[in-house]
């Protein structure tokens, strides 16, 4: 990661400030122009890069009662293979009976190779603000940012897999919780917004591919990695609907959908997100 120009993050924080507040008092500035310049000013830059660093780390160390790395866990292209593995996800994984994604699969190599009861393994996938990232976090930045220009194509071989996009894509269109709203209230129509937040299109390709190919990303406004299922949640407590459960098939069928609706966009994960 290079230096930027002996630039501090607290007059970077404050540029960043600036920029936003100019977009609420300048109207024709969208949210999209600014995260713009946002990333511009970064240049090639991206502050996952460092949590990215974590990852690798935390792949090679060895952890819990087994005193194991992970670098022998299966991502799908086989044990300890992890360049391109990300693209190919969510897949069916005949050892674990199940279709999983990036985030529960790690979860299973965690309890199987490193010895992780797998209730301790999940308890808190996602760090609060201010918080260090949690090592699923880190570890998905990682492993995404090793998929990094290959195209996405998730598995649909395995009738299994077909059954999660099928889930995923019932789910989406399900209105439920006390607003009657879905995934496609806000996410099936172009040129819609909410304040100053531009809302993709997931049921067209080309939104589709660019939402998906850029998760997991560094969220601006929080300050740390985060990834597609807790983006999932966090739709779904948009939703007002209830917690959505850590690896539980309704993610798990959500990220299947999207990810099937990206075939064929070079990955460019992690993203640098508002």
């Amino acid at each position: 990661m290079k230096k930027m120009s002996g630039m501090r993050w607290p007059a970077l924080l404050a540029l960043t400030i600036m920029g936003c507040a100019s977009g609420v008092v300048v109207a024709q500035q969208s949210d999209d122009d600014i995260f713009a310049e946002y990333r511009e000013m970064f240049g090639d830059d991206n502050p996952a890069e460092l949590i990215e660093w974590q990852g690798e780390d935390l792949w090679k160390e060895a952890r819990g009662p087994k005193q194991a790395s992970l670098e022998q866990c299966d991502l799908g292209l086989g044990p300890g293979v992890v360049d391109g593995a990300y693209a190919q996800l969510p897949r069916f994984f005949a050892d674990a009976g199940r279709v999983m994604d990036l985030e529960s699969r790690l979860v299973y190599c965690m309890v199987e190779l490193q010895g992780f009861d797998k209730a301790e393994a999940a308890a808190k996938p996602y760090s609060g603000r201010g918080e260090e990232p949690s090592a699923l976090e880190a570890l998905s930045a990682f492993i995404a940012g090793r998929s990094k220009g290959t195209p996405v194509a998730v598995p649909q071989d395995h009738p299994a897999e077909r059954a999660a996009f099928e889930l995923g894509k019932q789910f989406f269109y399900l209105r439920a919780g006390p607003h009657d709203f879905s995934c496609a209230t806000c996410h099936s129509q172009s040129g819609k917004r909410i304040r100053l937040q531009a809302l993709p299109n997931l049921t067209a390709s080309e939104d589709a591919r660019k939402a998906f190919s850029t998760w997991p990303g560094y969220r601006i406004s929080q300050g740390t990695v985060r990834t597609m299922e807790w983006r999932m949640g966090d739709c779904a407590r948009q939703q007002r609907l209830p917690e959505m459960k850590f690896g539980s098939d309704v993610a798990i069928g959500l990220i299947t959908y999207l990810g099937v609706m990206a075939e064929g966009e070079p990955m460019d994960a992690p993203g640098l997100k508002r």
